[in-house]
């Protein structure tokens, strides 16, 4: 599974970059507005330092508003990817931007059927939101095997990508289930490693080895 990490902070990319663990970054207008910074300067020096991905989001709502701003985040990278809703107008986007040649991330996926038409437009990626799902008392993750069964059954070649992942279950339900990339902001991405056992275990072989009254250097 690709690990795509959710920020536009930059210090926090370079950081999951620098381990390998960063396959590419999903960025969003409220990141954008937690970042600060601007959207297409922010967006490029992100590209300069990851090799995979960077998907940008429109913020027009009709379908040609969406193409101008998408080839114009597109002139940003070679990397970039072209985040549009899943609305009736996004999909006309998706099909003339996939049409061009452009990486498209089909975002706010929250059923099978949406998923379905994201596909049949041409999007490289679609996010069903398994959070937001959550919120209102619904398995995230039935979303995400719905999908996951559709776009086999079809070989529909869209990657699906698991999207407002909250917990470290998050990911691992979605690994299991057989999502093709997660995206995750950096605070979950480091608690994949957590586990009391390792800690303890830590704790215990420090405790020994200081009894031995070694040293390695």
């Amino acid at each position: 599974m690709k690990f795509f990490v959710d920020t536009a902070e930059i210090d926090a990319i370079a950081e999951l970059n620098d381990l390998g663990m960063v396959d590419g970054v999903t960025t969003n207008p409220s990141l954008i507005l937690k970042s600060g910074r601007d959207i297409l300067e922010v967006t490029k020096e992100i590209c300069q330092l990851v090799d995979g991905p960077v998907s940008a989001e429109v913020v027009a709502l009709k379908a040609d508003d969406m193409i101008a701003e998408g080839r114009k985040l597109a002139e940003i990278a070679e990397n970039i990817t072209v985040k549009l809703p899943l609305t009736w107008d996004g999909l006309k986007a998706c099909k003339t931007l996939s049409d061009e040649g452009k990486m498209v991330n089909v975002t706010l996926c929250f059923s099978a059927n949406q998923a379905l038409l994201a596909a049949k437009a041409g999007a490289t990626f679609i996010s069903p939101f398994i959070g937001r799902l959550d919120d209102i008392n619904l398995d995230g993750m039935d979303l995400i095997q719905d999908i996951r069964i559709i776009y086999d059954n079809y070989g529909f070649d869209t990657q699906i990508l698991a999207a407002s992942i909250r917990t470290v279950n998050h990911v691992l339900d979605a690994a299991r289930i057989g999502a093709d990339v997660m995206t995750a902001p950096p605070e979950v991405i480091k608690k994949l490693v957590s586990h009391p056992l390792t800690d303890k275990g830590l704790e215990t072989f420090m405790a020994d080895w200081a009894k031995t009254g070694q040293k390695i250097l």
